[in-house]
């Protein structure tokens, strides 16, 4: 009987109070026994034994024992969550909804949960709280929160090493049905993929704004926009490729949200730059000591960011090159960040990287400064803490302004890089404010007291972020469009 105790006790799952209570409660029913006569068997009092089955108290080990004795069965079947039947199983989770903090800040009285409260009755509370805890949850869900769920997803990514192996296998699975060969990869490619799923491409010109693409799984369509370049775009395509391939739900909260983000985008690399052609086409690029994310791209006819993106992926995995990634808005606010090589992002006091501000002296930053935007921008930069590292980095322009898209690694593996013979160098003194962020003393005694600058400040900054399912997608305009199309004629 120790034993079995002992082996439950290391079982998580196993160790809660509504659980075994409403456990004992279903064995004592089984054995014929009333609340008294079992409480008689127990030495205690029915009060006590009712607390117990009501999950109000929870017992020592040894009262556990007796109870398990006086039923015949063990301690540990008291304690496993797999003994609990459906009717338990649904009292434990209106029991656990009502003691929760959002049902408290409501104050509304509890009802009492005993056998004589029907299942629709406590099947409809259920379904109550789970609605209220959902619109308490998208309101909660401010840029501060959504940052904090980005941090905890920037700390698995490096765990990981950026590399997603099950995706990676997805997209060698896609590609190998398809026949591709190697080489870019065609938009008659991707177009078989989505076939081979089940899914047929429409371009349409009616595309909802807050939306780059739609699914429609009810018809196996997959619309996209006409506008522009897009038509020709692969990229699209394949994110939304990656919701059925990925078997994507509708997401539960911002973390999943932003977790189908990240796998949408990452299949749609390892998709159109295939892992075993590109760390061939990235290792011999090594051998000759000419690693260029100018190459990548041109070898797998993709965007700058997305070659960028890419080597994050395999560089450290395939190559053992540890590496650090940055996209940095015009005005110095970093948009997206990864690092695997020990580099020091500004950071706010929860560690979010996004939204703060990059050093001026930093590659991402002195890039804006340059009259020559075709080529690319080299640099090392020697930190506060002594390391020393390189970087890459290349000016895009996109609706929000201009970004540059940076990929920077330590000054022992610049070695492999093309561009590693630069002679430009800064030194970075961040987060001290007098590395670039304080004015020098003749700027500020003239102007300290005399400008009063109105700041252009995004209303998104203190904006609650959007709600709905799908984080700023208007969910009406998406239904009335999909409603349009599906009608003769549309598509």
């Amino acid at each position: 009987m120790i034993e079995d105790a002992h082996e439950v006790d290391d079982d998580q799952e196993s160790l809660d109070a509504l659980t075994l209570g409403r456990n004992i409660r279903a064995r004592r029913k089984e054995s014929g026994f009333t609340l008294e006569q079992l409480a008689a068997k127990i030495d205690r009092a029915p009060s006590q034994l009712s607390a117990i089955e009501n999950g109000r108290r929870e017992p020592k080990l040894t009262m556990i024992r007796r109870i398990a004795q006086a039923l015949g069965t063990s301690a540990a079947s008291l304690l496993d969550i797999h003994e609990v039947g459906e009717r338990e199983a649904l009292e434990i989770a209106v029991e656990r909804a009502q003691r929760g903090p959002v049902f408290q800040t409501l104050g509304i009285e509890p009802i009492r949960v005993s056998s004589a409260t029907n299942d629709e009755t406590l099947r409809a509370v259920l379904a109550l709280h789970e609605e209220v805890t959902r619109l308490h949850r998208e309101r909660a869900a401010t840029p501060e929160e959504a940052r904090r769920t980005n941090t905890e997803l920037r700390k698995d990514m490096r765990v990981r090493n950026n590399y997603f192996a099950e995706l990676e296998a997805h997209a060698k699975e896609l590609l190998a049905v398809s026949g591709y060969t190697g080489g870019p990869v065609s938009q008659r490619t991707v177009a078989d993929i989505a076939e081979r799923l089940g899914y047929s491409l429409h371009y349409v010109n009616d595309l909802p704004h807050s939306t780059r693409s739609v699914v429609d799984k009810r018809n196996g369509r997959i619309y996209l926009g006409s506008h522009g370049n897009t038509r020709y775009s692969r990229t699209p395509i394949v994110r939304a490729l990656a919701s059925i391939v990925c078997g994507h739900e509708e997401p539960t909260g911002y973390d999943e949200f932003l977790r189908q983000r990240v796998e949408a985008n990452y299949l749609a690399g390892a998709v159109l730059v295939p892992e075993e052609p590109a760390v061939a086409f990235l290792e011999n690029a090594r051998k000759q000591r000419q690693i260029s994310m100018e190459d990548l791209r041109d070898a797998f006819a993709v965007s700058y960011e997305m070659a960028a993106h890419r080597f994050t992926n395999l560089a450290t995995e395939r190559l053992d090159i540890p590496v650090h990634f940055m996209k940095v808005h015009e005005s110095g606010t970093l948009i997206k960040a990864y690092e695997n090589d020990h580099v020091r992002f500004p950071s706010d006091v929860l560690g979010a990287f996004e939204g703060a501000t990059v050093c001026r002296r930093w590659t991402a930053r002195t890039v804006f400064g340059q009259a020559d935007r075709f080529n690319p921008w080299y640099q090392y930069t020697d930190m506060p803490d002594g390391r020393t590292y390189w970087c890459t980095s290349r000016i895009e322009g996109a609706k929000e302004g201009d970004f540059s898209v940076s990929v920077g690694v330590p000054f022992d593996e610049v070695k492999w890089f093309r561009g590693r013979d630069t002679p430009h160098r800064t030194r970075s003194w961040c987060p001290e404010e007098s590395c670039c962020r304080s004015a020098p003393d003749d700027l500020g005694e003239k102007w300290g007291h005399n400008a009063w600058p109105e700041a252009a400040t995004p209303t998104s900054l203190l904006a609650a972020l959007p709600t709905g399912t799908f984080p700023g997608v208007d969910s009406l305009r998406v239904f009335e469009f999909l409603e349009r199309h599906e009608k003769p004629g549309w598509s």
